[in-house]
């Protein structure tokens, strides 16, 4: 058994890329669209995972865009997706520069949330060990759910 992908249904498109892509940093690797269907698929890889992405279609995020409306609710339900960073600190303060609330601060220089604008929880989490505790991150508290 290999994992393949994880599907996330979202309400826009353009502004989910801007965020899974432009904020977070995963890559575009296919995309398909159904005119039958009504729907766009696009499949997104974590940058060190492109090239097993391409080759084996594996590990994937598949942002899934019904193009009749609908409205997804929860998102928690949904549980997250999970990332591992070089640098915990560096990533959150890269989002909260391009405007992503964090929503669990890495305080304990290992682990964070944010939310999509689909509001699907994303934790981020340190490679190898945790880095030490470090302001403003240590003494900063959570913002709604994570």
């Amino acid at each position: 058994m290999r994992y393949l992908h994880t599907m996330v249904r979202v309400r826009d498109l353009e502004e989910s890329l801007d965020f899974y892509c432009n904020k977070l940093g995963l890559a575009e690797v296919r995309r398909s669209e159904s005119e039958k269907g009504r729907y766009t698929l696009v499949f997104l890889s974590a940058p060190k995972d492109v090239e097993q992405a391409k080759a084996s279609q594996a590990p994937l995020v598949e942002l899934t865009y019904n193009w009749d409306p609908e409205d997804y609710g929860g998102g928690r339900n949904f549980g997250h997706l999970a990332y591992r960073v070089d640098d915990i600190y560096a990533t959150c303060q890269r989002l909260v520069d391009a405007g992503v609330t964090i929503n669990r601060p890495p305080r304990d220089g290992h682990m964070a949330f944010v939310r999509s604008p689909d509001n699907i929880s994303i934790e981020l989490l340190q490679e190898g060990e945790a880095l030490p505790p470090r302001e403003p991150w240590a003494s900063m508290e959570n913002t709604g759910e994570w």
